[in-house]
């Protein structure tokens, strides 16, 4: 069972960074696109960022670009999100998903796997 676990969230001051992670239990991970999503309270999942299976692709959504850049190490089978001048609007837990395949997926319903999301609190 292809089982991704999110780590490395936390409470940082506005404007510090921090570095997210999500291990992936599947041998097989180079063969799929990783993301991050995000959801705040009360609103709905939303996009961050998307990695193609090799690394060589990455895509954005308009808030992260600039801010957070996406990675992927396949020998550790691990994503990371490192996230860079956080906004208090930054607070969310962020969830890691994986989708087998060539291409970039960009909508939740995309994506068969999820983690069970880290919490990130970004104060003022």
């Amino acid at each position: 069972q292809f089982q991704l676990v999110e780590s490395g969230g936390g409470l940082v001051q506005a404007g510090g960074p921090l570095r997210l992670s999500c291990a992936a239990s599947e041998r097989t991970f180079s063969n799929y696109a990783m993301c991050w999503f995000r959801q705040a309270p009360g609103k709905e999942r939303e996009f961050v960022a998307a990695i193609t299976w090799n690394g060589d692709k990455a895509y954005y959504v308009d808030f992260a670009k600039g801010r957070f850049t996406i990675s992927r190490d396949n020998a550790k089978s691990t994503v990371y999100l490192q996230m860079n001048s956080l906004k208090p609007e930054d607070t969310a837990v962020y969830y890691c998903a994986a989708e087998y395949g060539l291409g970039l997926p960009r909508r939740n319903n995309e994506y068969g796997y999820w983690g069970k999301g880290t919490l990130v609190t970004v104060s003022s």
